[in-house]
């Protein structure tokens, strides 16, 4: 069974939804979350879980819940605290509970397209599905789909939609778990995901394991979560993180384990420069500690001699204190964010447009006037937010703005689940470091080198993707680029036929693999 409200006027965006002054950032991907614990408030478990991953995606959010006889879902586009409150929380019952907060990295940000998509089988089973990551063989998926006699889910335009569909025929002869092991292996990109029948919780991670996700347990039930914070956030105490090319299932019986690949670790480095919480684990390495051991490595590869090491908040500041602590530079607060700015779906004007990056941020005059500054931030996509940044800063009475980047130059796409410009879009990727530093007006510039960010993350590089900034893709993309966020959607109005490639303009681009 399956009860979605229908989408409200308010919260459908307009076609020129407006989120960020600069859109200048790397968008998260998605934040997945399950339970399994009979007597518990598994729905209200889940949205403090969803909560504590807001930052992972903040379009659309969603709850299913299984009682045993049924699967209910209830999903709305908006903030986690948008779209549940206790009168829907109360109604969602059950023991079984999938939870996701999403940014769009496959499909547009639609209704249809929140998550956790659902399906029923054949044998009338619901099955609820939430997926982190983005495949890149979604062409491949679509055909299977239309030899198998497998409908789209209306009005959507997923790679997860396919997949539930995929899941939910192949169950409907084989059983859930037997479906997904058949499943799994076929499909290739980053997934992180947690599904549940009316009784049973799944979670499975692919072989390269991409995206994080982690197993924890409750008193009287078991968590899965994209990140160790929203454990720590529910109560439930770490167990493991969920291993590249594994299914684990989780029922009356216990929890089962089952690998359906064999691993080949490519965790995505750049969870540990933006994407994570600073108060989440990733393969055992604290992430804050990362970033702070990142800005003590930066500042021994680009000193400079300044009065005042600030951060650019929030995501700059555990590498600001890092490379403070390096230089014996002061640390201090120059710049006071707003913590209140979110998505908005209200079109801006030109006069509030022209205000830019201060709707975000804004400077402490007193303490940056006459100063010589460090500005410690996380990444530079296209250079407009630090471009605005330094010119606010010279403004506000700087006599010297030093610019220090906590990861390398992005120079590529992500093709598994960050929604990054297009190569003609990232400065990085048509400018050598001098032309990035006239882009942004800085008086000098200095990125981490991308061996310096390895050894702050303590992992192997061979068990880390860079290809944003390295170009090495770990997983192999389609020869003909039949991948990008809208390609399913283009495929089914027929813009140049079926599996055609994406535009150059957008994310994953034709040209993605393209040299400077």
């Amino acid at each position: 069974m399956l009860t979605d409200p229908t989408p409200s006027d308010s919260a459908t965006p307009d076609a020129h939804q407006y989120d960020d002054p600069e859109r200048d950032i790397p968008r998260e991907e998605c934040g997945v979350f399950g339970v399994w614990a009979p007597g518990e408030e598994v729905a209200k478990l889940t949205f403090y879980g969803l909560y504590a991953l807001q930052h992972r995606g903040q379009e659309a959010a969603g709850i299913s819940v299984g009682d045993g006889a049924k699967v209910v879902v209830f999903k709305e586009l908006g903030l986690v605290s948008q779209v549940f409150d206790e009168q829907v929380l109360s109604s969602l019952r059950g023991h079984v509970a999938v939870g996701h907060t999403r940014y769009s990295t496959t499909g547009s940000t639609t209704w249809e397209n929140a998550q956790p998509t659902f399906r029923t089988t054949a044998t009338g089973s619901g099955l609820a599905l939430g997926h982190n990551g983005n495949l890149v063989n979604t062409a491949e998926l679509l055909l299977r789909c239309k030899e198998l006699g497998v409908k789209a889910t209306a009005g959507a335009s997923s790679d997860s939609d396919l997949m539930c569909g995929l899941l939910a025929a192949a169950a409907a002869d084989t059983g859930i778990e037997q479906a997904a092991l058949e499943l799994l292996p076929t499909l290739r990109g980053a997934f992180s995901l947690v599904f549940s029948d009316e009784s049973t919780l799944y979670a499975a991670r692919d072989p390269q394991g991409v995206r994080p996700l982690c197993l924890g347990r409750l008193e009287r039930g078991w968590v899965v979560a994209s990140e160790t914070a929203a454990l720590d956030i529910v109560g439930a105490s770490f167990v493991r993180e969920v291993e590249p090319g594994e299914l684990l299932a989780i029922d009356a019986d216990g929890l089962r384990s089952t690998r359906f690949a064999n691993p080949e670790p490519k965790g995505c480095i750049f969870e540990y420069v933006y994407l994570a919480r600073p108060d989440t684990a990733i393969s055992g390495r604290s992430v804050h500690a990362t970033r702070v051991a990142i800005g003590r490595k930066l500042a021994e590869e680009h000193p400079v001699e300044a009065d005042l090491v600030i951060p650019v908040p929030e995501s700059g500041t555990p590498a600001a204190i890092g490379y403070a602590q390096a230089s014996g530079i002061p640390y201090g607060s120059g710049l006071v964010k707003n913590a209140y700015v979110g998505r908005t779906f209200i079109q801006p004007s030109q006069t509030i447009r022209q205000l830019g990056i201060r709707l975000k941020l804004n400077p402490l005059r007193e303490v940056i006037r006459g100063k010589r500054l460090v500005v410690v931030d996380d990444s530079i996509v296209r250079g407009n937010t630090q471009r605005a940044l330094v010119r606010m800063l010279r403004e506000a009475g700087a006599v010297e703005v030093h610019v220090r980047i906590a990861s390398p130059p992005v120079k590529w796409p992500c093709f598994y689940g960050i929604d990054f410009a297009s190569p003609a879009e990232l400065v990085a990727n048509g400018l050598d470091l001098d032309g990035v530093r006239r882009s942004i007006g800085s008086d000098s510039l200095g990125y981490v080198s991308l061996e310096a960010l390895v050894a702050a993350t303590e992992q192997p590089r061979t068990r880390l993707c860079s290809a944003c900034f390295d170009g090495e893709y770990p997983i192999p993309l389609p020869d003909d680029m039949k991948i990008g966020k809208h390609l399913l959607e283009g495929i089914e109005k027929g813009v140049a036929g079926p599996a055609a490639p994406v535009s150059p303009s957008g994310y994953g681009a034709q040209d993605a693999l393209q040299r400077p």
